[in-house]
């Protein structure tokens, strides 16, 4: 079943690689018998999708993903080995997709006038109470 990453473009299954393996941590007999566990490869250079996709995931800071552009998902999270199979390519499907969104570009404002004057009204207040703090009347020192 092939993974829809947009509108246009979705991921053929040849291009992941799904091994399963044996889960780390706890789980009695079943994790010393059964590879539950799921490794998922995904070569980004090599893969069918956009030049901006690849760039974008090449260019992103995550551990997951090598030098070589190899993208490895490790899910062990379930007890079966479908449902941790279905979780990393969730998590392949998500890291390709927020690779994908571009951040909105912030428009710079300026503050109001009132709002100007609000706090230029407050810092003259202030300014005025620590002028009467420090000349008390009738204090000569």
């Amino acid at each position: 079943m092939p993974i829809k990453i947009s509108e246009h473009y979705t991921l053929a299954d040849s291009e992941i690689e799904i091994k399963a393996i044996h889960a780390q941590g706890a789980g009695g007999q079943n994790v010393n018998k059964v590879a539950t566990a799921v490794h998922l490869r995904f070569d980004i250079l090599a893969s069918s999708l956009p030049e901006f996709y690849k760039q974008r995931l090449m260019a992103c800071s995550d551990q997951r993903i090598s030098k070589d552009g190899i993208l490895v998902v490790k899910a062990q999270r379930y007890r079966s080995q479908e449902k941790n199979r279905q979780d990393a390519l969730a998590r392949l499907e998500e890291i390709i997709r927020s690779a994908g969104q571009t951040d909105k570009l912030r428009k710079a404002t300026k503050p109001t006038r009132s709002s100007q004057r609000k706090r230029l009204d407050s810092k003259a207040l202030r300014g005025r109470v620590k002028q009467l703090r420090k000349s008390k009347p009738g204090h000569d020192d």
